[in-house]
């Protein structure tokens, strides 16, 4: 199914409007955002949820950023799922009903419910705050925006020719080790231009792309859409439901929803040591395999393998998804260490939608509060990362956390 253009025979008040456009269809997110969603709807759809962005990098960012973020956030206002769009997700998701789709036909975003300001030290503040089932869907597109205003601001202009001859040599390796990948560069890509020129780049040449993140490229150049569920489904149930049991209660939702399907299990929210630990031997044999998001690759291969030998489970019939900030050479090198004990592959992100020459950002935007019903009091959410320095919440919720997992 082809995309229409929907942006032909501009007025000069269209040419303006699309310029300021970053987001240009409510698919050009990752495809766990919808799984995500859905999953809310079916088990907790009353409960609510703050997203809050943060910036490792700590920028110091200008009034006139702010502007620019300000007018393209707002043009989020006039997206919509398409009839086309729906017709497409309803027959390339069958793990999510058509009721969903019809749904987010309904749905627009509120650019009103995003606070955004700088402090007075420049930084920028964002948060949003809805329904689960809703504010899950602002996560990517924000962060998607905060990049490619923040170069556009700083005049950043990629060479599409650049960006295309970086991308040759890491397609070359993929392709030459048979080495299988997936694009999952939406959240923190250059531009919607330079997505774009990878995904027609990879689409044409990768032979060993199995798809991407991203549903709308996913859509426009017939690839599959991939993901399964991000660290905020942890980390509402560790707020919920006490960390302790988090990582348990949060797959045995997933299955409750998805009944089998989507069965690739995030292995880092509360460190990968705790998820071991509470992994039981009915996941372990259900689940199709683990995403490993931080921490030492080759240290997760060794503890993985041994939990499924524990459970007598062949570690040649699972599968590690790394996703931890790869380049194609640290992937090459996971690929050859895994080869004869358990199968693999790789979700590439900003290494492929953002290698242009100039600095990408480090931005997040993650959960950090929720709660069950509108009478409920708010929970503090946190993170535990493999990544030293990388915890999310704050010190007294993450030194509790820690304690409570007796980390």
């Amino acid at each position: 199914m082809k995309l229409s253009n929907k942006f032909i025979n501009f007025t000069p008040e269209k040419l303006s409007y699309r310029r300021s456009m970053k987001i240009h269809s409510i698919l050009d997110t990752d495809l766990y955002k919808f799984t995500t969603s859905y999953a809310y709807v079916k088990l907790f759809p009353n409960a609510q949820g703050t997203f809050v962005f943060t910036d490792r990098d700590q920028t110091e960012y200008s009034n006139e950023f702010l502007a620019e973020l300000k007018t393209a956030i707002d043009t989020m206002r006039r997206i919509a799922l398409t009839g086309d769009e729906l017709e497409y997700m309803t027959q390339s998701c069958r793990f999510l009903p058509r009721v969903y789709w019809e749904w987010l036909s309904s749905f627009r975003f509120q650019p009103e419910k995003v606070n955004i300001y700088l402090d007075e030290s420049r930084h920028l503040h964002m948060e949003v705050t809805d329904y689960m089932y809703k504010v899950t869907l602002y996560e990517v597109p924000l962060l998607a925006i905060v990049s490619e205003v923040k170069n556009q601001v700083m005049g950043n202009m990629p060479d599409l020719n650049v960006v295309i001859s970086r991308l040759v040599d890491k397609v070359a390796l993929s392709n030459r080790n048979r080495m299988p990948f997936s694009e999952f560069g939406t959240r923190r890509r250059f531009s919607f231009e330079v997505h774009d020129t990878v995904i027609a780049y990879l689409k044409q040449h990768a032979q060993y792309c199995t798809g991407t993140s991203n549903c709308y490229f996913a859509m426009k150049y017939g690839m599959r859409p991939m993901g399964t569920h991000p660290h905020e489904w942890f980390m509402f149930h560790g707020a919920q439901f006490g960390y302790k049991h988090a990582n348990y209660m949060a797959l045995e939702n997933w299955v409750n929803v998805y009944d089998g399907d989507l069965g690739t299990a995030l292995s880092d929210t509360y460190t990968t040591d705790a998820f071991l630990n509470n992994l039981s031997r009915k996941q372990a044999k259900l689940f199709d395999g683990v995403r490993c998001d931080s921490g030492d690759e080759f240290d997760f291969t060794n503890k993985l393998i041994a939990r499924y030998q524990e459970f007598g489970i062949d570690p040649t019939t699972k599968t590690i998804i790394f996703s931890n900030a790869l380049d194609f050479e640290k992937a090459l090198e996971i690929f050859r260490f895994c080869q004869g004990r358990i199968r693999c592959a790789f979700g590439i992100g900003t290494n492929l939608t953002n290698d242009t020459g100039f600095r990408p950002s480090n931005i997040v935007m993650k959960l950090a509060r929720c709660k069950m019903s509108a009478n409920q009091e708010w929970r503090e959410c946190v993170k535990l990362s493999d990544d030293e320095g990388k915890h999310l919440g704050s010190n007294a919720e993450v030194q509790a956390c820690l304690y409570e997992l007796q980390i």
